[in-house]
């Protein structure tokens, strides 16, 4: 806390203690403080719709932790149970972004070889960000088709499947996402 930092904009140098004490006694004023919490609620809803798209980002939850901080201000006074329901909302999506790959190459007509290699792939994907996530579950799918003896048309079908089960969910995320940043301007 002793290191100094340059602040042009009071013409001297503070140390890390001195700025976060001066930032400090900015915030006492209540409506300054509304105004920082609506901003940052406002940049963490867009943040989360930008998660939904970059895998390294978790879009639903930055979304939510925005309408939490929007909650704080005193413009905004949202019901604890619609910040229960929300949290829901989230918890179920996060858990969704793993199956609904799995459930698409089932209903793509994958056998169970297809839904194990679906998940080995969405697992693997992981580590190969971001196109592993997207390419992950499909590759898998194909593979496990592929393994189990399938013919490359049925393999490639059930990989399609986990591809759109994949697009399902995100678009499900984009929309609750964009849900909780209309519920921060609006």
């Amino acid at each position: 806390w002793d290191r100094r930092i340059r602040c042009d904009c009071l013409k001297e140098t503070l140390s890390l203690w001195e700025l976060l004490h001066l930032f400090l006694e900015l915030l006492k004023n209540r409506a300054d403080m509304d105004v920082l919490l609506i901003v940052l609620s406002i940049l963490l809803s867009l943040a989360g719709i930008a998660g939904c798209l970059l895998p390294v980002l978790p879009g639903s939850p930055l979304a939510y932790l925005g309408l939490l901080l929007l909650h704080l201000t005193d413009k905004v006074d949202f019901s604890t149970t619609q910040l229960v329901g929300w949290l829901v909302v989230v918890i179920v999506l996060q858990v969704l972004d793993y199956v609904t790959p799995i459930l698409g190459s089932k209903y793509g007509g994958g056998t169970e070889y297809g839904n194990r290699g679906c998940l080995a792939g969405t697992l693997v994907g992981l580590f190969f960000m971001p196109w592993g996530i997207i390419l992950g579950p499909f590759l898998g799918a194909v593979a496990g088709e592929l393994l189990g003896g399938s013919d490359m048309a049925h393999a490639i079908r059930s990989g399609f499947g986990s591809l759109v089960g994949f697009m399902l969910g995100t678009l499900l995320k984009i929309f609750v996402c964009f849900y909780f940043l209309l519920q921060c301007i609006g």
